[in-house]
């Protein structure tokens, strides 16, 4: 199994145990690192049988001005810009402390916020035999789950987290 950690956080795997399915032809990732695990699994020539996206990054929803914005606070200040971020993606929940910020940068910043999902492509993976599976927090502050769940529902089995943010965690759990 493989996993993709989200952008500028380590250790995070751990939030998705109870989801991750344990087989050596899985690949999965969070958040930004659901990017990089789509882009692996396409264009892998090894077989892989299901690949779990955790909060993609989706983000092609979102305005030219939104996109701006966010890389305007991402070099006005890095450490506030992180730590706001690290907040929302917990919210409704406290932030684990076993998961690690790490320095991300603003190139990747730009690489997720302008990242381009595309249907042909998630079309090829299911024509591939590849069995995709997306998972969202209905109360997610970094993407729209509504507007994800309609993206990827064409294409993947999609779960809905009930009063879960993007890492998914609930108060419930």
């Amino acid at each position: 199994m493989k996993f993709y950690s989200g952008f500028s956080l380590s250790n995070d795997r751990q939030l998705f145990e109870a989801y991750i399915k344990d087989s050596e032809f899985n690949v999965c990732g969070f958040s930004y690192g659901a990017i990089q695990a789509f882009e692996y699994v396409l264009h892998a020539k090894t077989r892989i049988d299901t690949l779990q996206l955790f909060s993609p990054a989706f983000f092609q929803d979102k305005s030219e001005k939104f996109k701006r914005t966010q890389m305007m606070y991402m070099h006005k200040d890095k450490e506030a810009y992180l730590d706001n971020f690290l907040h929302a993606c917990f919210s409704p929940v406290q932030i684990d402390a076993s998961v690690r910020l790490q320095k991300g940068s603003a190139e990747e910043l730009s690489d997720l916020l302008n990242y381009e999902w595309r249907a042909e492509e998630l079309k090829s993976l299911t024509d591939r035999g590849v069995n995709i599976e997306v998972y969202l927090g209905s109360e997610d502050k970094i993407i729209d789950p509504h507007k994800t769940k309609a993206f990827f529902l064409p294409y993947a089995s999609v779960y809905t987290i009930n009063h879960a943010g993007h890492t998914l965690q609930n108060k419930d759990r």
